[in-house]
């Protein structure tokens, strides 16, 4: 489950890959940004200063200035955001591949039954989420705001 700090994050570089689209980007004040992608601006603050340093946003100071996306969607990977935002994505410290730890009250890991089960489970969704970029959920949207748009058929 992604919290709702991610949540956030996820929502503001929508806010931010859409004015990256548009025919002159400009960048976007941090209250522009809350209120387009509906989260608080006291949250949104620290989020952006994380998404800053990890080199996917920039930001400029003065009467011109705001946040800009400086990486194409299609190089934001959504599981590296995770990974920033909410930490390792492993059910289990033992299957973490960045974070790995040994379970304290673990005895063999190889012949462990419960990381055996949450290993299968959870390198499908690696095998997943980690092919998964900023642009891919911005077609999405696209797909969805279009499905909603189009007249049903009689």
């Amino acid at each position: 489950m992604i919290t709702q700090k991610m949540k956030y994050a996820l929502k503001a570089l929508l806010v931010l890959a859409d004015a990256a689209a548009q025919a002159t980007p400009e960048a976007l004040t941090i209250e522009a940004i809350a209120k387009r992608s509906g989260t608080p601006k006291r949250f949104l603050e620290h989020i952006l200063l994380e998404v800053r340093n990890a080199g996917i946003i920039a930001s400029t100071r003065g009467r011109s200035g705001g946040y800009q996306l400086i990486k194409p969607p299609a190089e934001i990977s959504i599981s590296e955001l995770l990974r920033l935002i909410d930490g390792p994505i492993a059910p289990l410290p033992c299957l973490s591949r960045r974070a790995y730890q040994r379970c304290e009250d673990c005895v063999d890991e190889e012949s462990c039954r419960i990381r055996k089960v949450f290993a299968d489970i959870f390198w499908s969704y690696l095998l997943l989420i980690e092919s998964l970029t900023l642009a891919d959920m911005l077609r999405s949207g696209a797909v969805a705001a279009q499905v909603l748009t189009e007249p049903l058929a009689s």
